[in-house]
Formats: C-alpha cells, structure tokens, sequence
C-alpha cells in the first residue's frame, strides 16, 4: 500500500470506527438498546465529534505514518488523540446547552476504551497484511561539513522509509568527509557538477548543507532540465528570517526552495470555474464579440481572427485564438518579433483593441476547450519559448501550470516589460497561487481594461 493510500485510509476509517464505537458503547451500557433521551444528543453531537478526532489525530501524527513508526509510539498516538478527543467531546456536551447535556459520561468513558482497541487493532492488521510501501529518494547532500555528515546518518537511519543517500557535492573550503563516511557516500563530485550528478543519478532530493553554496546550486539546476528535483537547504539565520522552515530530519530543520504542483482538487475547481464562467462570459459577451468582429472587418478586413501556435502546460503547442490588431502578414519580412513600445505593425483600430484588452476575448474559445484558464503565466511563442528555455535560468518552471488570459506580470506591467521580469511575476504566482490571488488578478484585470493602464 502507497502511504498515501494508507492516510486515505486512516482517515476513513477513523472516521467510521471513533462513531462505531460510541454507538457500541450506547448498546453496551443500556443493555442492547439505544434510549431516545441520550442518544439523541450523540447524534446532534457526531459531525462535531468526528472532526475533533480527526484533528487531534492529526495533531498527534497518525496521518504521518513517520511519526508512529513502531507499536508502542503507535499506541501512544492513539492514547493522546483519543484521549483529546474524549475531553473535548465531554466539554462540547456540557457546555452546548441542555439538549446535548443527556449525552452519557459512562458512554464517553466506554467509547475511549473501545476507541484505543479499535484505532490501535485496525492499523496493526491493515500493517501487517499490507504495510507500506515507501518511494525510494535517491537524496543527493551538498557540502561535506559536520552537518552533512549528521545529516547523510539520520538518513540512514530512516532507510525503511526509502532514503537513499547517493553521494555528496564538495565545495572548495569545505572539510574532507571521513574515510567512513565517504566509503558508503562518495563525493560525486563539485558544486558545479549539481545539474549533471542529478540527471545521471536519478535525484529526487537535493539538500544543501553548505549555505554557501545555495545560490550556485539552485542556478545550476535552472539551467538544466532538472526541473522536477526537490531542492532543500539548512537554513541559517538569513534564511530563516525571509522563508519558513518546511520540515526537519531529526532535529535539523531544512527549508524547501523548489515547490511542488498545486494540489489535485484545486486543479480541478479551477477548471470547473474556468468552463462554467467561460462559457458564461461568451454569452454575455457576444454583442461585443459581433462589434468587435465587424469593426475589425470593416477597417482592416479579412481576417478578424488571428490564430497562433502558443506553448502551454508541459510545453505543448495549441493554437490561441485572438482578434487580428496588425496589418496581414505583419511577420513575413521581419520573421518572429516580439511586441514593442509604439509597433508599427499595429493598427490604430488594433491599438485601441489592446489598450482595453479586447482583443484577448475570443480567448474564451481556449478556455472552454481547456488549453487556457483565465488566470495564469501568458502563453508564449515556439520560437521565443526555445530561446527563452536556453537563456533564461528557470523559464521552465512557468509550464508546470495552464497559460492564462491575464496573470500577475500582465497586471504589473505592460506589453514591453522584458521576459526576465515577467518570469519572475509568473513565478511568483506559481509558487503562491490560490483563489483568492486569482480574483485580486481578475479584478487588476478590469482596472487595467478600464483605464488602459499596461498597454503602451
């Protein structure tokens, strides 16, 4: 069993079986029946009940499979969260009033007993018949200090949950590692050697323990197409004054500098919304869509619409739909060009198009049909996106999310800001997107459209 399928697990069950056993409790204590008076107010009480125990297991590790390692630290889990969970259980029906304060004491007593059995029991069984299976992580350490050193033994320590420290990175100045250390570690090589050791040994975790080295590391792997790769530091008091720590290993507290993809359920409200407004929007819409189409048609001519390869999510090509804003074949002497301050090749009409963001509204096509969201890192050009991938550290990181129709660095500067500055606007809404983020940009937007303020 994964150990994401054992917390799903846990929680389901322990859902299922903290009630079980306050209903059992209710049969045990009056004699095989369930007295109208008291039991009504543990079924008032059971959505409550359930989620304080769910919380103080969380509180206590048992949906950190790490944490209760063992049968006795498991057993000691169960004991606090349970124990938690019955004192807060006892305080919510004596002091939410007269219609819960018929809820049994000696059935509280009784579900506690029946709860550390049950919770402790069905986690042993679940173990035994299927215990979990840890990933392997293929850790790489940077540095060869004593903190490297400590920190390559507790790895081994926890080599049962599938750590496997490959070797380390040496940086000049840095102390020789032991002959005993580096016996079961080789030294792979230099700072520099980051991008290549991680391709050629399948790293999952890189960890810096030499501070000094942090920012040469992270650069190097920029620049390669090791984006994927978790990269950690030891903080000192630098940075831990900028950033928070993410986790520790034993004691030693380590701070996560590359982020993992959003979660899967916000993915999938994001697109629900992005369909369900998209469509709206078209049809509410569409008398600007049909102004819009004639004014092009009447002024500049066939065609009103320009399509375009664009590059999305994991660097695949579709074609963006927009309203025409230049003169026909604007790029056929000059080859691919980026858009600049006062470009001839627009239009007058086509100029006031961009300036109130116009002519991005048959965009919704490419939302609807999913290759777009509204909110998100502008989709960008083949020709641009190859350039940009070999000169720009971190251009890549940007296609880990859906492209959108405006996103921060269309809302914090204009069609010109270079693309080194709007990497950085789109990274930072990568690394810290949420709804609400997405509706402070979406409301920008209309500012933005409505005073032509970015277009120029």
């Amino acid at each position: 069993m994964s150990r994401g399928r054992f917390v799903t697990l846990s929680i389901a069950l322990d859902a299922v079986f903290v009630n079980a056993c306050f209903v059992g409790s209710f049969f045990l204590w009056f004699g095989g029946r369930l007295p109208q008076f008291n039991y009504s107010a543990y079924v008032g009480l059971w959505p409550l009940i359930t989620a304080v125990y769910l919380v103080a297991g969380y509180i206590y590790g048992l949906y950190e499979p790490e944490r209760t390692e063992g049968s006795w630290a498991l057993t000691r889990a169960v004991l606090q969260a349970a124990t938690l969970g019955i004192v807060l259980t006892a305080a919510a029906a004596f002091f939410l009033g007269p219609r819960f304060f018929s809820f049994s004491r000696a059935v509280i007593l009784i579900a506690w007993l029946f709860q550390l059995v049950t919770l402790v029991g069905w986690r042993l069984v679940v173990l035994r018949l299927t215990p979990i299976r840890w990933p392997d992580q293929h850790v790489l350490i940077v540095g060869t200090g004593d903190l490297a050193v400590e920190l390559a033994a507790e790895f081994v320590r926890r080599a049962e949950w599938g750590f496997h420290v490959v070797g380390f990175l040496e940086r000049a100045g840095d102390a020789a590692l032991p002959s005993d250390v580096a016996a079961r570690h080789p030294v792979l090589g230099s700072v520099a050697d980051a991008a290549r050791v991680v391709a050629a040994q399948h790293i999952d975790r890189v960890i810096i323990a030499s501070p000094t080295a942090l920012r040469e590391v992270v650069e190097e792997l920029a620049l390669s197409d090791e984006a994927e790769v978790r990269v950690e530091v030891i903080p000192e008091l630098y940075e831990i004054l900028i950033g928070t720590v993410d986790s520790t290993v034993s004691d030693i507290p380590l701070m996560q500098l590359t982020h993992t993809t959003v979660p899967g359920w916000f993915v999938a409200l994001k697109r629900g919304l992005d369909v369900v407004i998209g469509l709206f929007a078209l049809v509410v819409l569409s008398p600007a869509f049909l102004l819009v189409s004639a004014a092009i048609l009447l002024s500049m001519g066939w065609p009103v619409f320009f399509t375009q390869s664009r590059v999305g999510k994991n660097l695949r090509e579709f074609a963006i739909v927009k309203f025409r804003t230049m003169v026909r074949d604007a790029e056929a002497v000059s080859g691919p060009v980026l858009a600049e301050q006062d470009d001839t090749r627009i239009t007058p009409l086509g100029g006031f198009l961009r300036r109130y963001r116009l002519d991005e509204i048959p965009q919704l096509i490419n939302i609807v049909l999913g290759d777009m969201s509204f909110v998100g890192p502008r989709p960008e050009r083949p020709f641009f996106v190859d350039q940009y991938l070999q000169d720009i550290p971190g251009y890549r990181e940007r296609f880990r999310v859906k492209p959108g129709v405006t996103g921060l660095a269309q809302v914090s500067g204009t069609y010109a800001t270079t693309p080194e500055r709007k990497l950085k606007y789109d990274l930072i809404y990568l690394y810290h997107q949420n709804l609400l983020m997405d509706v402070q940009i979406l409301v920008e937007t209309v500012r933005v459209v409505l005073t032509g303020r970015g277009a120029r």
